[in-house]
C-alpha cells in the first residue's frame, strides 16, 4: 500500500490556519482520498488533554523548555495513536500546527535553545516526516484582531478570555511570525508561504496548487478523469 501523505498548516493566531484545513480535507475526499483531519496540541485523547492544560488561562507561567517538553509528549502520542497508523493505511493527514508551531513558539518567540528544540523533535518524530508546510503569513496585529472576533463569534457576543498564547505581548507575536517565516527560507522545498490577509477562497486555490504542483499526481485524480 501506498504510504500517505502528511501536510501541516502553520502560522499565528487568527491566520486562517484551521479554515483551510477543513477546505483540503474537503477537496482530497472529494477525490476519493482518506483525509485524516487533526490538530495540535491535541489529536489523541491524551493530546487534547495537554491542550486543554496547556492553553487554559489559569495555568501557570512555565519556562519554554517545559512547554516544549509538554507539547513533545503530546506529539509523540499523536504519532503513535493517530499519524502513523493512518499514513500506514494510506490515509492523507492534514494537521494544523504541528513541529514548527514548536520552533517557533518556543524558540523563536520564547528563546528556546535551538538545539533543544532538534533534540526534541527527532525523539518523537523518529522517521516521520512530512512532506508539505504551508505557512499563512498575516500581520500580527491583525491576526490578534481576528483572534479576538472568532471568540466573540464563539460565545454569541459574550467575552471569552484569551488562551495563554493569545494573551503573550504583541512583541511575542512579531517574533513568532519571523520564526514562521525563518523556517520557510531555511527548508523551501518542504514549507510555502501563503498571504493570509487574502479572503479564504483565494487562498483555498492557492492551496490545492501547491498540492498538485508538490504532491502531483494525485492517487485518485485518474479514477475521477
Amino acid at each position: 500500500m501506498t504510504r500517505g501523505r502528511l501536510i501541516t498548516f502553520e502560522g499565528g493566531e487568527g491566520a486562517g490556519k484551521s479554515t483551510q484545513a477543513v477546505r483540503l480535507a474537503r477537496r482530497l475526499e472529494a477525490l476519493g482520498i482518506v483525509a485524516r483531519q487533526t490538530r495540535e496540541p491535541g489529536g489523541s485523547p491524551f493530546g487534547e488533554q495537554v491542550r486543554r492544560f496547556i492553553l487554559s488561562p489559569d495555568t501557570e507561567p512555565h519556562a519554554p523548555l517545559a512547554e516544549a517538553c509538554l507539547f513533545s509528549a503530546a506529539r509523540a502520542d499523536h504519532l503513535d495513536k493517530i499519524i502513523r497508523p493512518a499514513l500506514g493505511r494510506g490515509d492523507w493527514v492534514i494537521s494544523d500546527r504541528f513541529t514548527d508551531s514548536t520552533r517557533a513558539y518556543q524558540g523563536a518567540a520564547g528563546g528556546l535553545d535551538a538545539g533543544a528544540i532538534a533534540t526534541l523533535e527527532r525523539l518523537v518524530l523518529g522517521e516521520t516526516r512530512i512532506d508539505l508546510t504551508i505557512v499563512l503569513d498575516l500581520d500580527a496585529r491583525v491576526g490578534l484582531t481576528r483572534a479576538d472576533q472568532r471568540r466573540t463569534a464563539q460565545v454569541h457576543g459574550a467575552f471569552i478570555a484569551a488562551d495563554t498564547f493569545e494573551a503573550r505581548t504583541l512583541a511575542f507575536h512579531e517574533r513568532l511570525r519571523q520564526g514562521f517565516l525563518d523556517i520557510a527560507k531555511t527548508e523551501p522545498a518542504r514549507v510555502a508561504v501563503l498571504d493570509g490577509s487574502q479572503n479564504a477562497e483565494r487562498i483555498d486555490e492557492q492551496v490545492w496548487a501547491l498540492i498538485e504542483a508538490r504532491l502531483g499526481p494525485l492517487p485518485a485524480a485518474e479514477a475521477v478523469s
